[in-house]
């Protein structure tokens, strides 16, 4: 009554073909033009990165906003944790209040 049913594989209809075989090839180097050791060095005469007063300022303006954005995110994580001890706190005060404030009625 409990037993799985557990589909049966359906047998392939019509005719099939074996799978092509692929048979490995040589693979040949690409021929070279110039040799590594011929190759022309030319210096450059400008700096690899040139700075505009434009992308300066872009720059300034895109870590002043990473800095601000970290500075806001640990923030407010100081922020929730100090509200959370303060809550925790008040809590722990609660509870030892409730739980002398019977003893000291008794005598």
């Amino acid at each position: 009554m409990l037993r799985p049913k557990i589909p049966t594989m359906p047998t392939p209809v019509g005719v099939t073909a074996p799978p092509a075989i692929v048979q490995p090839s040589a693979v040949e180097p690409a021929p070279q033009t110039m040799t590594p050791a011929a190759a022309p060095v030319v210096p450059t005469a400008r700096p690899a990165v040139q700075l505009t007063p434009g992308s300066v300022l872009a720059v300034v303006g895109a870590s002043t906003a990473v800095v601000l954005v970290v500075g806001t995110v640990l923030v407010s994580m100081l922020l929730a944790t100090a509200v959370t001890a303060a809550s925790v706190a008040v809590c722990a005060v609660v509870i030892r209040s409730l739980l002398t404030s019977p003893n000291k009625r008794r005598r």
